[in-house]
């Protein structure tokens, strides 16, 4: 601390600059602490295995249905903006021209939508699949709300990631004979794989924490459903209704902790496969492999 110190004598914009970010450092962890700690101690100690039954009553509250239907609304969801937003992100990066008119629109479209409540959406589902396609409240309007919700974020991340790939990658690729099209497959892609990730990561975090879009668009029911044209709650939904309704307070603390273990599970199984997934494609997946 005193080398420090001693490092920003005489400089003493530089001091309060580093004296500020060490602030909002601490303040931002301790106030992850503050509330991770409040729905641990809050929350583990109601967890029951009632909780965990395969069939909701208005007695035990289970969320094993909502857990089933945040797993099977996240992985339609992915199914749909997934390859949806990084094909557009290929077309951005590798197709279109950088600085023409459509590309501009299209950023600036992307990042509008990005930062547009979720409440919005969820108006807008309500609006255009439950009232106008007819859907009434269904996984299906749930599922293509939260598609266009998490396409603008899948776009810019992975379009940040395929412009961080070398240029020479590409040019290498071209000079042993490869086309485009397996350049971007055999060659960008996988050296952009952990940032597309990354953009995945967000998405699967704002899909199982999402509420509001869903109360308007896939309903509360609360049990388990196949269909699609079946209304159903996620957790955080079922989180909602059981702390809106007051009646098992205790319930939605212990549903806090399973859906904080299930978001901070799928990070680090996604991390995880990124790093197997850089490694791969740094150390010799695609240069010892054929183009």
């Amino acid at each position: 601390m005193k080398h420090m110190l001693h490092q920003y004598r005489g400089k003493s914009g530089s001091f309060w600059i580093m004296l500020f970010i060490y602030i909002a450092a601490a303040l931002t962890v301790g106030t992850m602490l503050l509330l991770v700690g409040h729905i641990l101690i809050r929350g583990i100690m109601h967890l029951r295995p009632s909780l965990f039954s395969l069939h909701y009553t208005a007695e035990n509250v289970s969320m094993l249905p909502a857990i089933w239907n945040t797993v099977y609304m996240t992985i339609l969801t992915l199914l749909i903006s997934v390859p949806l937003g990084t094909f557009s992100a290929v077309y951005l990066v590798e197709y279109a021209r950088p600085q023409s008119r459509l590309v501009r629109i299209i950023r600036t479209t992307t990042e509008t939508l990005a930062g547009i409540p979720s409440i919005v959406y969820g108006l807008f589902g309500f609006l255009a699949f439950v009232l106008f396609m007819g859907w009434s409240y269904s996984m299906l309007a749930g599922v293509l709300t939260l598609s266009i919700m998490v396409l603008p974020t899948i776009i810019r991340t992975t379009e940040e990631a395929l412009l961080a790939v070398p240029r020479t990658y590409r040019e290498g690729s071209f000079g042993l004979g490869a086309g485009k099209l397996r350049t971007i497959f055999k060659i960008v892609l996988p050296s952009a794989m952990p940032g597309i990730l990354s953009g995945i990561i967000l998405a699967v975090g704002r899909i199982v924490g999402e509420t509001a879009a869903l109360i308007f668009t896939s309903g509360t029911a609360p049990g388990a459903v196949l269909g699609l044209h079946n209304s159903a709650r996620t957790l955080s939904v079922h989180m909602y209704c059981l702390l809106s309704e007051g009646l098992h307070t205790d319930a939605a603390y212990a549903t806090a902790v399973v859906l904080l273990a299930v978001v901070v599970g799928i990070n680090g199984l996604s991390g995880m496969i990124a790093g197997k997934l850089s490694a791969f494609a740094s150390g010799g997946g695609t240069a010892n492999g054929k183009i």
